[in-house]
C-alpha cells in the first residue's frame, strides 16, 4: 500500500529556533531569507540558513525559505540571487507570492504558493498547479468540505494552517496597515491595526460598541481536526509564528507531533515525512504558550465566539477563579500548582485585561506587592508558568534516529558500521531500476563505517567481555542516534577496550551525520516543468485569476504575470478601495446578523482615533469588507 507522507511544518524566526523545531519533531520548517520574507523583523543570512539545512538534513527534514512579498522591479535581480543562494545552501523550496518570479532565471528549486496568494478556490489551485508549483498553501478560511473539493480536482500537495495567530483579512488582501501608516502587509511591514481597539458606529454616527478589539481574532487551533484534514487531502500541517521565540515553537511543535503520531500509529496509509522520534522533558500544552484563546475558525462553518474583543494579548491557560480576595491577596480555586513569579491575568468587571505577578504563593493563596484589582468570581489565567518555562528552555527535544550497528573483526582491528533500518527510508528515495526490494533498500540506505587498527585480544571471560562490548557500543549519549540492534561478527569472543569502542563511535557519529546530509541533499526534489509559459495568457476557468501582458521580454520585469487574484494589485504601492476582505463578520459577532434578525444589512463604520472606515456586508456569501474612507 502506498503511504502518504504527512508533514508537520513549523515556523523559525532564526536558525536556532528552526533547529529547535526540528529537534522537537518538525518534519519541515519555514524561515525568512536575507530579504523579501514577509516579516521584515525575521530576516536571516544565507550562512545561518545553511546551518539550519544541515541540521534538518540529519532527520531528512526540509527547510523552506519565504520569498513572499510583492517586489519592485528593481528588486527582482536581488530576489533571483537569493533564490540561487538558497538552493546552493541546501534549501528544499521557496514560498512565493509575486508571480513575476516565474519569469526569472531561477535554480531548479521547488516553489510553494504562499497563502498571500489567497488560495481559496479550485480554479486558483488548478492554475497554480499548471504553473508548476510543488505545494499550495490554502486560505485559513476554508472548510473541510471546500478543502475536499479542491483535493478531488487537483493533485498538487496541499498545505493548511492548523495553529497560531489569525489575520482577520484574507491573506494577501489586507491593505489597512498600508493605508493608515504606509506599512504594507504585502511587504512584510504590517503594523497590525486589526489588534487595536475600535468603536462601531451606525450610519448616523451612533456608537453601537465602544472601545473593543472588533477585528481581533482568537488564535487558531485545529488539533482536534487533524485526521479529518488528512482525509480531506491536507498533507502539510502548518504552525504560524515566524516571530515567536523558541519556547513557543518547541511546545506547539511537540504538541502537534504527538497528535499526528497518534494518528499515524493506527492509520497505515499515512506516514511521517521525516525520520527520528522525540522524547519531551516538559508538559506539552499549547495553552501554556502565547494564545488569545482558541478557535477552529471556519473548518466546520461559521460559529460564534471566534473573536477576542477584550484584548489582543495572551491569556494563557485557565487555572481557576477567585474565591476570596483583599487588595493584596487572593485565594484561587484551582487544581494547578502555582509558583512564586508566575504571571497571572484576569478580566476585570469592565472586561479590561489586568495582569499581575504572583510574588508569594502559599498553596492556593497568592500575595502581590501591589494591589491586584481582582474581584470574587474572576476567572484567573496563567500566561507565564515560571517552572514550566525553565523546563522548556532546557529542553533539547532529544530527537533520535534509530540505527542498526555491526561490529566486525578485521585483519588489523575492528570495523563499526551503522545503517538506518529499512522502514526509515523515504519512499521517494527509492531508485526506479528493477532490482530486488532487499537490494534496493540496502543500496539506498545511508550507511557509515569506521575502521580502527588495534590489537586483537582474545577474551578470557567471553560472557563478561561480550556484555561489556554491547554495553559500551550501545551507549550513544546526546548524539542524534539511537542504536536498536548490535551484531557482533568475531572469529571468537574478543576483549575490546572501552577507549577503542568510544573512538570508533566518535568517528562514526561524524561520518553518519555527513552521510545523512549528503543523502538528503542528493535526493532533493526539483521544480516541476511549467505546462503553460508565464509569458503567455492561458485560458483561465474563472475571472478570479489572471495572466496578463502576453509579450513580456526577459529579463525586464515591468510586465504583469499571473496575479493571485484579479482584485489584487500587482504593484506593492497600489492600494485598492477594499482594504480588507473578511470571513469574520462584525455584525454576526455582535448579534446584528441580517439573517438572524431579519433586518437589512446596512453599512456600519469602525473608528479608531482619526481613522474611520466603512464596513459593507455581502450577506449572500457571508463576507465583510472594510473600505477606504473615499468610498464612504
Amino acid at each position: 500500500m502506498e503511504t502518504t507522507k504527512i508533514e508537520l511544518l513549523s515556523p523559525a524566526k532564526d536558525a536556532e529556533v528552526g533547529m529547535a523545531a526540528i529537534s522537537h519533531g518538525a518534519d519541515a520548517v519555514y524561515i525568512g531569507g536575507p530579504d523579501f520574507g514577509a516579516r521584515e523583523k525575521a530576516s536571516n543570512s544565507i550562512h545561518d540558513i545553511e546551518r539550519l539545512c544541515r541540521h534538518a538534513a540529519l532527520y531528512d527534514a526540509k527547510v523552506y525559505v519565504t520569498l513572499n512579498t510583492l517586489l519592485y522591479d528593481n528588486e527582482l535581480e536581488r530576489a533571483r540571487r537569493i533564490a540561487h543562494d538558497c538552493w546552493n545552501a541546501g534549501v528544499d523550496a521557496l514560498i512565493i507570492q509575486d508571480m513575476k518570479l516565474l519569469q526569472l532565471d531561477l535554480p531548479p528549486i521547488p516553489l510553494h504558493a504562499s497563502t498571500q496568494c489567497d488560495n481559496m478556490t479550485v480554479d486558483k489551485v488548478q492554475l497554480l498547479e499548471r504553473l508548476g508549483f510543488s505545494q499550495v498553501v490554502l486560505g485559513r478560511e476554508l472548510s473541510i468540505r471546500e478543502i475536499r473539493d479542491i483535493r478531488q480536482q487537483t493533485t498538487v500537495p496541499l498545505e493548511f494552517f492548523v495553529h497560531g495567530s489569525l489575520c482577520v483579512s484574507h491573506s494577501g488582501r489586507c491593505y489597512l496597515s498600508q493605508h493608515i501608516g504606509n506599512r504594507s502587509a504585502n511587504r512584510g511591514a504590517c503594523a497590525q491595526p486589526c489588534r487595536l481597539p475600535w468603536d462601531l458606529l451606525d450610519a448616523d454616527g451612533k456608537v453601537l460598541v465602544k472601545n473593543r478589539h472588533l477585528l481581533c481574532l482568537k488564535d487558531l487551533n485545529n488539533s482536534a481536526h487533524l485526521e479529518e484534514l488528512m482525509d480531506a487531502g491536507i498533507t502539510s500541517f502548518k504552525i504560524e509564528g515566524r516571530l515567536k521565540d523558541a519556547d513557543y515553537v518547541k511546545n506547539v511543535t511537540a504538541y502537534y507531533r504527538q497528535k499526528i503520531d497518534e494518528i499515524l500509529s493506527r492509520r497505515a496509509e499515512y506516514g511521517q515525512a521525516s525520520s527520528g522520534h522525540c522524547a519531551y522533558t516538559f508538559e506539552v500544552n499549547p495553552e501554556k504558550s502565547f494564545n488569545r484563546g482558541f478557535t477552529d475558525y471556519f473548518i466546520h462553518g461559521r460559529q460564534k465566539g471566534i473573536g477576542s474583543p477584550f484584548t489582543p494579548k495572551s491569556m494563557g491557560e485557565t487555572i481557576g477563579e477567585v474565591v476570596w480576595c483583599n487588595p493584596l491577596r487572593m485565594e484561587i480555586r484551582t487544581d494547578k500548582t502555582l509558583h512564586n513569579g508566575d504571571g497571572l491575568c484576569f478580566l476585570n468587571e469592565n472586561n479590561e485585561l489586568v495582569g499581575l505577578r504572583a510574588d508569594v504563593v502559599n498553596g492556593k493563596t497568592v500575595s502581590c506587592n501591589r494591589p491586584h484589582g481582582a474581584h470574587r468570581g474572576a476567572i484567573i489565567y496563567r500566561n507565564y508558568d515560571l517552572e514550566w518555562q525553565k523546563q522548556v528552555e532546557a529542553s533539547t527535544g532529544n530527537r533520535k534516529i534509530d540505527i542498526a550497528l555491526t561490529l566486525t573483526e578485521t585483519d588489523y582491528g575492528y570495523e563499526l558500521k551503522a545503517q538506518l533500518p529499512t522502514e526509515q527510508l523515504p519512499t521517494e528515495q527509492l531508485p526506479t531500476e528493477q532490482l530486488p526490494t532487499e537490494q534496493l533498500l540496502t543500496e539506498q540506505l545511508p550507511t557509515a563505517n569506521c575502521q580502527l587498527p588495534t590489537e586483537i585480544i582474545s577474551a578470557t571471560n567471553p560472557e563478561k567481555a561480550t556484555e561489556n562490548i554491547r554495553k559500551k557500543a550501545l551507549q550513544w549519549g546526546d548524539t542524534p542516534f539511537n542504536p536498536v540492534s548490535l551484531e557482533l561478527d568475531f572469529k571468537e569472543p574478543r576483549l575490546i577496550p572501552a577507549s577503542v569502542i568510544g573512538e570508533m563511535k566518535r568517528q562514526l557519529v561524524e561520518k553518519l551525520k555527513e552521510a545523512l546530509i549528503v543523502c538528503h541533499q542528493t535526493h532533493r526534489s526539483t521544480r516541476k516543468m511549467i505546462e503553460e509559459s508565464p509569458k503567455e495568457s492561458p485560458k483561465l476557468p474563472t475571472p478570479n485569476c489572471q495572466l496578463s501582458t502576453a509579450n513580456c521580454q526577459l529579463p525586464t520585469a515591468n510586465c504583469q504575470l499571473p496575479t493571485p487574484n484579479s482584485q489584487l494589485p500587482t504593484s506593492p504601492d497600489e492600494i485598492p478601495n477594499v482594504l480588507m476582505t473578511c470571513h469574520h463578520c462584525i455584525r454576526y459577532a455582535n448579534g446584528m446578523c441580517s439573517k438572524e434578525t431579519g433586518q437589512k444589512a446596512t453599512p456600519l463604520f469602525i473608528r479608531n482615533g482619526a481613522n474611520t472606515f466603512r464596513l459593507e456586508f455581502d450577506c449572500k456569501h457571508c463576507v465583510m469588507q472594510v473600505l477606504q474612507p473615499t468610498t464612504a
